[in-house]
């Protein structure tokens, strides 16, 4: 007893030196070492169970139930019977005689480990675990303990880790669900006799929020027992099925106590102490019992904190899509709960004590959990999303009320981000909605009149949210700077979110949300259309004559409204075009005509360069809505587009002439340096929107056009913005180039446009086509090429996929561009960032314009491009990883990529070349190295190749195999062939996720389309490796994230041959692996079943990975020497 009397103390002086802050990393590091040298030591946990036992001390007792965790998890086979039951017994009396002195943490940690032993012996050798646990549940003075231990037994039975075979970790689950019954009656009896012992109430809610409340009153200890029983629901609800065990009386418990998120709290709610102070003590966290005294009653914290756990239990019943069909009774009871406590979260009520006053809903829901609040519009969304298509038909669900108080919830929502969840719901229910009625259409009407006002006014509510006239000082906290990870301002998306339940109206009920929209949008718009009236000039400065505070306020709301009631009208642009286009033309023209009046007039009169009072507010105000005219209209370009067929047919053209017409005039004036970027990129957009999708006859010789022209051609200065400019460019371009809609070839003015694009080109190539060669230095050098190459990229990338005589002609136009680059690539294959333009260039031009190029100019470019990466140059660009260098590499690979995949005989002379520099130069260079984009474009064009060129590697056809019966293949390139498999190979040996998902897909891809698996080249001398190696790689968890894909490729490569993968791979595989001795062995090649479905194979893979390093953990963890029978 000395010895571990001084053992301890001795422990005790090292955990306190351990975490001294004085104390250095290397005594640290000798102090671990000596306590894992005295926890390997055999024997150990007796000193630690006297540890346990007779220290305070935390560390210490951290320390010694480490030792035990330690053992029971990884040591636990080698531990001998007798020390086992003496373990088994010593424990759980230890955690009975002092739970409630220990600290929660070193509690919880000691439940764990009796939990684990639990999970090792239950029920062959510790036949009582799961009895004691129920029956401390069933002791009153015991039952926060024994919650604690039941809910360790859910989580670490149900999904134990690997240190359980998958026989034993099956057993559990079926010994598990065989007690749930008598569980969930257990805490079903918890709940209903608190609820019945502190409230006088009857067990079932009221029928009305309004007809009675309860007074409960809870005590501390109570709440902390409630608590963990809602705890415990909650996981064992995450696993097991719906069934009769939960009983009508267990819900009715949990939503009982789901209505404590709903009371409000009140200041003199909490009972005073001895010494007069109120407080509010929280529950003691995982049941354990804390200082307060068990009369004291639960703050509201607590209560919301158990309306919080109760909401939990209920949305983990309610995401279970699977409903058996007997329990539609069972999800209308919920339904009935559900629209109880949303009755009871949107009333308003007043106390009728001396300081009387009315909550209304808003404030209600303010005063409430956050937390709370969050489940709840969870609970909502799963409602809505999983169950309303089961209970809509009910005739017993009140269902239209039930949006009522939706909406009533929605909008009462105390923050954006809560408000913005509720929008989503309405989303979802607006998509089943629309869902319903497509199917549905010979009785859609009926369906959409039951609804149509809720609809109405959700729609109201909505834009009414967005505006700031009515919603200024909310609107005005949303962030309009910092983008997020989608590139948008907290505003951009509320607006966003808001115009999508918009749209998502518009699509049930057209006709109303116009009717709504287009009054509130005209009202902001009488505001802007009558700013010119108080426009004062004087000398060159003109100024807006509004200088009042109140004033300038109206205006800025009006403005901010108009600016985003736009964005709504762009919005719904697409519910006018297609099959309705005429049944709606009425409206969406004057929708149009409205925007182009707008357009003009803020072009006309550019509020964009007007002096204001408040010019950080009003000017970029008036500078969006102009903006966003703009894109409205451009966002009825496809509209125009069909109206434009449409006129083409009717002959009578004048009003649609009128809206180009007047729409080019509003827009070209504002493509000038001298405009804001913002308003410059709209108009650039919108001009391009006319010459690609519009493509009016008439467009290119309208005067506001030619002046565009004019400033592109004749003026090298024009200074706008790079990305303006090549916008401009665009439309000018796809002006000439671009097909007129609804005219025969005779009448699209080929030749004339042809030579008008080639002039254009030629000017805007002009600086371009003049660079010396070889070049000599000049800073503005750089500056041309990147500019031009870009402009040309895009002018090649914008008719990609158009007519071959749109292509012909724009390679007509470039072909001396393309010559002039082709000759500068090699000058500048030392400075990347330019040839990363250049090869961005080409390869724009491959994908696009190949045909047109023909084959000797694109051997000479290919040929020039592999002249020019050798080795050395590889090695150079890739080795600067993330550089321009290796950014190159990755544009030449991509080119090759285009090559290879040109269908007949035209390039196949370049495969072996191709595949040379990529088997031979880059492979060499990235095979060991991370590189990772290089890598994934190497191994793209390593499948194309094999993918598109497969009979450069298997000359038979079809035919003649079927009548060879497969006996022979003629291999050609075979080399070549096994290099690119080893390649591919070696790629699932490195820790890259990305690459070999890629790969493994390419793999499976080449035996779809190939029978790459049945090849006897691949059977006989590589499927076998590449099994080995997914297994291993499942064996290894290094890619888990693929588990599924992995399976699927190992069952295909293993059913070309079901009975060589049986009775050859699986024991040569089960031999070569090591840490296993015969007779387990036996065991994993008896327990993977020889089925040929899928779905059994994919178990006996996972059964044979678990198994296999579960044996391997249990023979690690034998002591040496142990004799294995």
């Amino acid at each position: 007893m000395a010895t571990e009397e001084t053992s301890l103390r001795a422990l005790e002086s090292l955990m306190t030196e351990f975490f001294h802050s004085c104390t250095t990393n290397e005594r640290k590091r000798e102090i671990e070492e000596l306590l894992n040298t005295f926890a390997s030591q055999a024997g150990s946990w007796r000193h630690c169970l006297y540890f346990l036992s007779n220290s305070r001390n935390e560390y210490v007792m951290m320390y010694s139930l480490t030792v035990f965790e330690n053992l029971v998890n990884k040591m636990w086979v080698g531990v001998a019977s007798e020390e086992k039951a003496e373990l088994r017994s010593c424990l759980p009396k230890l955690l009975l005689s002092q739970h409630a002195v220990l600290p929660f943490f070193i509690r919880n940690k000691l439940c764990k480990v009796i939990v684990d032993i639990g999970r090792q012996d239950w029920p062959m050798f510790y036949h009582d675990f799961f009895s004691n646990t129920l029956q401390l549940v069933q002791t009153p003075s015991m039952a926060s303990l024994g919650l604690v231990l039941l809910k360790m037994t859910s989580e670490e039975l149900v999904c134990p880790r690997e240190d359980l075979n998958v026989a034993r970790k099956d057993e559990l689950r079926k010994l598990l669900l065989d007690q749930v019954p008598t569980v969930l009656n257990l805490l079903t009896g918890i709940l209903e006799t608190v609820w019945e012992k502190h409230s006088g109430s009857a067990t079932t809610p009221p029928p009305s929020p309004t007809s009675g409340e309860s007074t409960l009153i809870l005590g501390s200890e109570s709440g902390a027992l409630c608590s963990l029983a809602l705890e415990c629901l909650a996981h064992l609800f995450s696993w097991i099925p719906l069934s009769s065990s939960i009983t009508p009386a267990l819900l009715a418990s949990i939503f009982h106590f789901a209505r404590f998120g709903c009371q409000l709290s009140t200041k003199t709610k909490s009972a005073p102490t001895s010494n007069g102070d109120t407080s509010t003590n929280p529950l003691p966290a995982n049941g354990g019992t804390g200082l307060s005294r068990a009369g004291q009653p639960v703050g509201q914290l607590e209560r919301a904190r158990l309306g919080v756990l109760a909401m939990s239990c209920i949305n983990e019943l309610m995401c279970k899509n699977c409903v058996p069909l007997d329990f539609e009774e069972f999800l209308l009871r919920i339904s009935h709960q559900t629209f109880y406590l949303l009755q009871k979260l949107t009333q308003t009520n007043s106390h009728s004590n001396s300081n009387t006053h009315t909550h209304t809903v808003k404030s209600r829901l303010q005063e409430l959990d956050e937390s709370y609040l969050e489940k709840f519009t969870d609970f909502l969304r799963l409602f809505v999303s999983v169950h309303l298509r089961r209970i809509e038909s009910n005739a017993q669900f009140p269902l239209v009320e039930f949006l009522g108080l939706l909406f009533k919830y929605t909008f009462n929502q105390p923050t954006h981000e809560g408000y913005l969840s509720c929008l989503d719901i309405w989303s979802i229910f607006l998509d089943y909605m629309t869902t319903k009625i497509r199917s549905r259409l010979a009785d859609s009407d009926s369906v959409l009149n039951r609804y149509k006002d809720a609809l109405v006014l959700l729609l109201r509510e909505v834009l009414n949210r967005i505006q700031f006239r009515s919603n200024q000082s909310q609107l005005e906290e949303l962030d309009d700077e910092t983008l997020d990870d989608d590139k948008q301002t907290e505003w951009q998306r509320y607006l966003r979110q808001s115009l999508e339940v918009v749209a998502k109206v518009m699509e049930l009920l057209p006709s109303q949300t116009f009717s709504t929209l287009f009054p509130v949008l005209q009202e902001d718009l009488d505001i802007y259309l009558g700013l010119q009236q108080f426009i004062v000039t004087s000398g060159s400065s003109r100024r807006l004559n509004i200088t009042a505070e109140a004033d300038c306020r109206k205006l800025h709301c009006a403005l901010r409204d108009l600016s985003s009631l736009l964005q709504a009208v762009g919005r719904l642009a697409e519910f006018f075009t297609g099959d309705v286009f005429t049944g709606r033309f009425s409206d969406a023209l004057a929708i149009v005509q409205r925007l182009v009046e707008v357009t003009c007039y803020g072009s006309q009169i550019s509020l964009y360069d007007v002096e204001t009072a408040v010019p950080s507010v009003l000017k970029p105000d008036l500078i969006d809505v102009h903006a966003e005219s703009l894109a409205a209209l451009q966002a009825y370009s496809h509209w125009l587009a069909q109206f434009c067929s449409e006129v083409q047919r009717q002959q009578d053209q004048t009003r649609f002439v009128n809206l180009i017409t007047s729409s080019m005039a509003a827009t070209t004036p504002l493509i000038s340096a001298k405009v804001p970027g913002k308003l410059l990129l709209s108009a650039c957009h919108l001009l391009v929107s006319m010459a690609t999708t519009v493509r009016p006859v008439f467009l290119v010789s309208l005067p506001a056009v030619q002046n565009v022209f004019n400033l592109i051609t004749e003026n090298h200065n024009h200074q706008l913005t790079h990305e303006a400019h090549v916008l401009v460019c665009r439309a000018l371009s796809n002006m000439l180039l671009l097909p007129w809609p609804c005219l025969p070839e005779s009448e699209q003015q080929w030749p004339s446009r042809s030579s008008n694009h080639a002039r254009l080109v030629s000017t805007l190539t002009q600086q371009y086509r003049l660079l010396p060669r070889p070049p000599a230095y000049h800073p503005n050098n750089k500056a041309v090429m990147q500019q031009t190459l870009s402009v040309l990229r895009d002018l090649v990338e914008s008719i990609s996929g158009e007519s071959t005589k749109s292509r012909q002609i724009c390679y007509q136009s470039l072909q001396e561009s393309v010559q002039v680059s082709l000759a500068l690539f090699p000058q500048y294959i030392q400075q990347p960032d330019i040839t990363d333009e250049m090869l961005s260039f080409f390869l724009t031009l491959f994908q696009a314009l190949r045909v047109q190029m023909g084959v000797a100019f694109t051997e000479q470019i290919i040929q020039t491009f592999l002249n020019m990466f050798t080795r050395d140059q590889l090695a150079i660009s890739i080795l600067q990883e993330g550089s321009a260098g290796s950014k190159v590499v990755q544009k030449f690979l991509k080119i090759l990529q285009v090559v290879v995949q040109e269908p007949g005989q035209t390039f196949k002379p370049l495969l072996p070349s191709i595949l040379s520099l990529c088997m031979e130069q880059v492979y060499p260079i990235v095979a060991e190295r991370s590189c990772p984009d290089v890598k994934a474009e190497m191994f793209e064009l390593l499948f194309q190749i094999l993918h598109q060129n497969w009979r450069f590697f298997f000359k038979s056809s079809v035919l003649s195999s079927v009548q060879r019966g497969g006996a022979s293949e003629q291999m050609e390139n075979e080399a070549q062939f096994t290099a690119a498999m080893q390649a591919l190979g070696q790629s699932f040996l490195q820790p890259d996720i990305h690459i070999f998902k890629q790969n493994l897909s390419y793999l499976e891809i080449l035996n779809t389309k190939h029978k790459l698996y049945h090849k006897k080249l691949f059977q006989s001398s590589m499927l076998f490796h590449f099994i080995n190696v997914l297994l291993q790689v499942l064996l290894h968890k290094s890619h888990d994230l693929l588990q599924d894909d992995i399976t699927v490729a190992v069952y295909n490569m293993a059913a070309v041959n079901f009975h060589n993968f049986y009775s050859s791979f699986l024991p040569e595989f089960l031999n070569g692996c090591e840490g296993l001795d015969p007779h387990q062995r036996a065991t994993l090649a008896r327990n993977f079943t020889p089925e040929r479905d899928l779905p059994s194979f994919t178990q006996s893979v996972y059964r044979l990975v678990n198994d296999l390093r579960y044996y391997r953990l249990c023979n690690g963890s034998l002591p040496p020497g142990t004799l294995k029978l």
